[in-house]
């Protein structure tokens, strides 16, 4: 919808680079922890990048001081794609690591688009120190995890599988069924 109250829809198959934000107003703290919702190369900040408010002004200036070690000073209404940090999703956290990762898998909702190996690599890698997953079914978590999304192609078809590949698939599968042994939980 156009500020002028005119609806306006598109087929996102047709028009490529359209990018579609909710507007929400964020109540904001010193000491909060956020991330940019969308990438600011006047700032070299990234997308999803995540930091923690250092200061804040009456006149909506923030200062940021961002995980990797640099500190970002904007006004909020030129920098509007701020959001809460405190949890990101897997798609999100990829190339970033935590001390400490929680995880929620629901085996039941969740497809195989969203729930599977691709999914338990990326999140369960994220934790330096301990990985908690919390889900409705312990007992499927294993098989859910390992499910095999890639694509292959015509030409790959007829090839052996790579042996990094078989690695890959043999560690996610051993890191689902051997969480509660290296300390991690898995809470139904």
């Amino acid at each position: 919808m156009r500020k002028n109250g005119e609806r306006v829809s598109y087929d996102p198959r047709r028009l490529q680079g359209v990018t579609l934000y909710e507007e929400v107003e964020r109540p904001f703290s010193e000491g909060d922890r956020v991330q940019f919702t969308a990438p600011n190369r006047e700032l070299r900040v990234a997308n999803r990048e995540l930091g923690t408010i250092k200061k804040i002004d009456a006149n909506g200036n923030l200062q940021v001081n961002l995980d990797s070690g640099r500190a970002v000073a904007f006004k909020i209404q030129q920098n509007p794609h701020l959001d809460y940090g405190y949890a990101v999703t897997s798609h999100g956290s990829q190339g970033q690591t935590a001390d400490r990762v929680l995880i929620h898998v629901d085996t039941e909702k969740a497809g195989e688009n969203l729930v599977n190996q691709r999914l338990a690599y990326v999140a369960v890698s994220r934790g330096r120190y301990d990985v908690h997953v919390y889900t409705n079914d312990k007992h499927h978590l294993a098989e859910t995890l390992s499910r095999e999304v890639s694509h292959s192609t015509a030409i790959q078809a007829n090839q052996m599988p790579r042996p990094e590949t078989h690695e890959i698939e043999s560690r996610v599968r051993r890191q689902a069924r051997e969480l509660p042994a290296q300390g991690h939980n898995i809470v139904p």
